[in-house]
């Protein structure tokens, strides 16, 4: 088939198992939408603000475990999206942008609407593409999607000229493989590190899981829930990690950090040692570095090696996918009760009740949250914007599957709610989602 670049792009979103795009059309995209009508299977949303397509997407991929797909024009379309880019950055989400460019000979002159879109997005992309040639959209297309969705997830940004959308032809070839030398995503991790980890799980006496994102990125619940029951230790986890394990669950502890619970940050200050998984020592759960797990030992599993050492020194760092490394360590770990462990906990809980809800005449959010979360039983998806709703969610909430709790962790990007949750919802229709606002939200 010779096809135009707008077709070679519609082509290959299909080829990669895309159904959903959201976006603004501009003069620079105009091609890929008349291209979008010939496609009814790539379903369009229409979103009144290209923000709003960047962070649909986000909820999308969040929800599913799918790239989630956005597109803008060039200029302001493009710069619109930047603040969704930086949110699925910060947060290791997989999203795809698709983005016009003003026509090749235009590029460098000023033009309308020219905007340098790829320098722009530099530091909030995993990668990006400008394509200048049309035999070269589908492969650009192919590498974007594996980037975006293997080793530590992330955005990808392709910007493609108007005229290599719109009148150039070519021959539609899609690759079976992408040209990618020297991408080779972390697998399983060298056995001598993770010897050395379940040494120290097995000697332990008060250790605890700090559970991340990156468990539920990795689909590793049920290795981490296996971890945890075996050897019985207690499950921290991070904004980003709370339904990596069913609130419900004996072993759950719950958030940790400056808006967690008072027992768990007790629990951190006296443990001897810390199983990182997936996670980064962010500063909303450490506080003052020099003060943080005075005690413990450290066991820091990611598949983003940059993350080891940065924040908190690893006494174990060890780099692999998470799945893959929890279960190489399952098999050396041995079982274990920790019993003066618990009981200490119990203590610390029963002197810091921190989820009492006081009695008030006045219906205050926390009590509303919770009622939400009786109501539903824990089945559906709740998508927060960032202020303090978001932690009274995290904090009132329960959950019992992995990915029901969706918010903007790292970046922090208020007006996130409702585009997010229109995502969520989009992608995963057997649910009913709640878009949890704050006051000065999603206007």
């Amino acid at each position: 088939m010779n096809l135009s670049g707008a077709e070679i792009v519609c082509e290959s979103l299909l080829k990669e198992g895309v159904d959903l795009v959201f976006g603004l059309p501009g003069g620079a995209v105009l091609p890929l939408y008349g291209a979008m009508a010939k496609y009814p299977e790539l379903r369009h949303v229409l979103v009144r603000h290209e923000q709003a397509a960047a962070m649909a997407a986000d909820g999308y991929a969040r929800a599913t475990g799918r790239v989630g797909v956005c597109s803008a024009t060039s200029g302001p379309g493009a710069t619109n999206l930047v603040t969704g880019i930086a949110t699925a950055q910060m947060d290791s989400v997989p999203i795809v942008a698709i983005t016009g460019q003003v026509p090749r000979g235009a590029i460098g002159r000023d033009a309308f609407q020219e905007t340098d879109v790829t320098g722009i997005t530099l530091p909030i992309t995993k990668h990006n593409f400008l394509v200048m040639e049309v035999e070269d959209v589908a492969p650009a297309i192919k590498e974007a999607f594996h980037i975006a969705r293997t080793g530590r997830p992330g955005p990808v940004l392709v910007d493609i000229p108007k005229d290599v959308l719109q009148d150039l032809r070519t021959e539609f070839i899609w690759p079976e493989m992408p040209n990618l030398p020297g991408y080779h995503p972390p697998g399983e991790a060298p056995m001598n590190q993770v010897a050395h980890a379940a040494q120290l799980i097995n000697q332990a006496q008060r250790p605890v899981i700090m559970a991340g994102h990156g468990l539920l990125i990795s689909q590793a619940y049920h290795e981490l829930i296996e971890l945890a029951e075996k050897a019985q230790i207690p499950v921290i986890t991070t904004l980003l990690g709370i339904t990596s394990i069913p609130t419900e669950h004996v072993l759950n502890m719950g958030m940790p950090g400056m808006h967690g619970m008072a027992y768990n940050n007790l629990a951190i200050d006296q443990a001897d040692l810390l199983i990182g998984l997936g996670m980064r020592f962010d500063d909303r759960v450490t506080g003052r570095l020099r003060d943080f797990a005075p005690n413990a030992k450290v066991i820091h599993i990611d598949v983003d090696a940059s993350e080891l050492d940065k924040n908190v020194k690893a006494t174990v760092p060890v780099v692999g996918d998470l799945k893959m490394v929890l279960k190489q360590l399952m098999p050396l770990v041995e079982p274990n009760v920790h019993i003066n462990w618990h009981r200490r906990l119990d203590e610390l809980k029963a002197e810091h009740p921190s989820l009492f809800i006081r009695e008030s005449e006045e219906l205050l959010p926390q009590y509303v949250l919770n009622r939400l979360s009786e109501l539903s039983g824990g089945d559906c998806i709740v998508v927060t914007g960032v202020g303090q709703h978001q932690m009274w969610a995290a904090q009132h909430c329960r959950f019992k599957e992995p990915n029901t709790l969706i918010t903007s962790g790292g970046l922090g990007s208020m007006g996130y709610e409702v585009p997010a949750a229109l995502g969520a919802r989009m992608g995963r229709p057997d649910k009913t989602v709640w878009s949890v606002a704050g006051t000065a939200g999603s206007r």
